[in-house]
């Protein structure tokens, strides 16, 4: 779900719970239907029935086309489908036989716990997603960096798939903030963060590492194609406007970039000083750039000389 911001996520997850409440009332009035022998509407008859209920409009809204991707969707499609054939089912019967067999009536029993056990899987997964995600950007969240790199690195220690990753740093970010202020850098950083996300393979990752500090996890790949994939990044970013000053002056910043091998004999927090310190080149070299890590050249005066005069917080912008 990371290419949806965390407000259109939120709209989808308060248009579930939403739909939940409207499935809930309209399984009490089928209840009721049976238990006191009222009166059977004729819509919950009809062929269509599962679509013109309050759930079923939510269900198969346009809009949730996003949602049908995950695969929590397609049991509660199929399992709200069947809930509407069995409930015609006992509903007939009632009309038919003034009565329900216990048969009839505990297949859409069990139907119904089923269902609901669907829809707290799809309901759950969505509001995992949401605490996850960076609000301002968008992105993973910085709590989620370890878990999906020791992830990464079990599948290249099993000798399954390698994986690189890149850190990036908003160039000369600091100067957004302290001309326009955090709201409007804010923007900024939302802008680059989709920009990144757009440009991304579907499978890769990108977290708010901190301020204007971006960790991407690049499954599969080897440091030449994260370099190619980076680059085209780099340069996207740089032509993207991500921002208008008070003035409507378009606002324009590259970004480093430094990149390194997830390495199976060495921990993640290893690699993540690796690419941290391939990053810290490719500020001393000019900005602007995506460095991968060297030991050879990152082990240098130059940038040991940067790591020295960087600031402790991690959250710290403006390099």
């Amino acid at each position: 779900m990371l290419r949806i911001h965390p407000s259109e996520l939120q709209r989808m997850h308060d248009g579930l719970q939403q739909a939940i409440r409207d499935h809930a009332e309209w399984q009490r009035r089928v209840i009721r239907t049976l238990v006191c022998r009222l009166a059977v509407d004729p819509a919950d008859l009809r062929q269509d029935a599962l679509c013109s209920c309050g759930f079923g409009r939510w269900l198969h809204d346009p809009s949730q086309h996003t949602l049908k991707q995950r695969p929590q969707y397609a049991p509660v499609e199929a399992g709200h489908r069947r809930l509407h054939e069995l409930a015609a089912e006992v509903l007939s019967e009632l009309i038919d036989r003034a009565s329900v067999s216990v048969a009839t009536f505990d297949r859409y029993a069990e139907q119904s716990v089923r269902l609901r056990v669907d829809l707290d899987s799809l309901r759950n997964d969505m509001a995992v997603a949401l605490r996850s995600r960076d609000t301002v950007t968008g992105t993973y969240r910085r709590l989620e960096v370890l878990p999906a790199l020791r992830e990464a690195r079990e599948l290249a220690i099993r000798g399954v798939q390698g994986s690189c990753i890149a850190f990036m740093d908003l160039d000369r970010f600091k100067d957004v903030n302290d001309t326009f202020g955090h709201g409007l850098g804010d923007e900024v950083l939302a802008q680059a963060a989709r920009c990144i996300i757009d440009h991304l393979r579907l499978y890769d990752r990108v977290f708010r590492y901190g301020g204007d500090e971006f960790l991407m996890l690049l499954p599969g790949t080897h440091p030449e194609e994260a370099w190619h994939l980076v680059d085209r990044i780099r340069q996207r970013l740089a032509e993207t406007t991500l921002g208008l000053s008070p003035e409507g002056e378009a606002i324009r910043l590259t970004a480093s970039f430094g990149i390194t091998p997830l390495e199976p004999d060495l921990t993640v927090e290893e690699c993540i000083a690796r690419a941290d310190k391939a990053l810290l080149l490719a500020k001393a070299a000019g900005r602007n750039r995506v460095v991968c890590w060297d030991p050879a050249v990152t082990t240098g005066t130059m940038v040991d000389r940067e790591i020295s005069a960087r600031p402790a917080s991690p959250g710290s912008a403006g390099h």
